[in-house]
């Protein structure tokens, strides 16, 4: 099972903040075969949080994208996925970064984004947002971990 993740996994992944969110984050990223993709608006969204939020350098953070980039399938965000995101940030009331995000994962034909900050069990056009961070894993998640 194909699953996009959001800004918040790779920071965490990057041992920011919760140690135990950052086990989670590492581990979800390491399956095998690579199942996470990356919309490119997290990786923008991951350089500014890096340098900002905890003043990385630039050139670290780049480096992190780059082996984000490297590691896993990026999605760019198309026009057909922006005019998608746009009805999601009217007719829902997203943010249009996190609009943009749910609306690449769907046209990639992912059936989850992982994300502790959105919607958790928010289903839109065969995409769910699943928390992973919430004990106990959610079932939807532990299946697509599992198989």
């Amino acid at each position: 099972m194909k699953f996009a993740v959001d800004t918040n996994i790779l920071v965490y992944a990057e041992g920011q903040e919760n140690s135990s969110h950052s086990e989670t984050a590492r581990r979800l990223l390491t399956l095998r075969p690579p199942r996470a993709v990356v919309p490119f608006q997290v990786l923008g969204e991951f350089f500014r949080v890096m340098t900002g939020k905890f003043s990385w350098r630039r050139d670290e953070a780049r480096a992190s994208i780059l082996r984000y980039a490297a590691a896993f399938d990026t999605l760019p965000t198309t026009s057909t996925a922006f005019d998608a995101a746009l009805a999601l940030a009217d007719e829902h009331r997203f943010q249009i970064w996190d609009a943009i995000i749910l609306a690449v994962a769907a046209e990639a034909g992912c059936s989850l984004l992982l994300s502790e900050d959105l919607h958790d069990g928010f289903s839109w056009s065969g995409v769910t947002v699943v928390n992973p961070f919430v004990e106990p894993m959610p079932a939807k998640l532990l299946r697509a971990i599992q198989s």
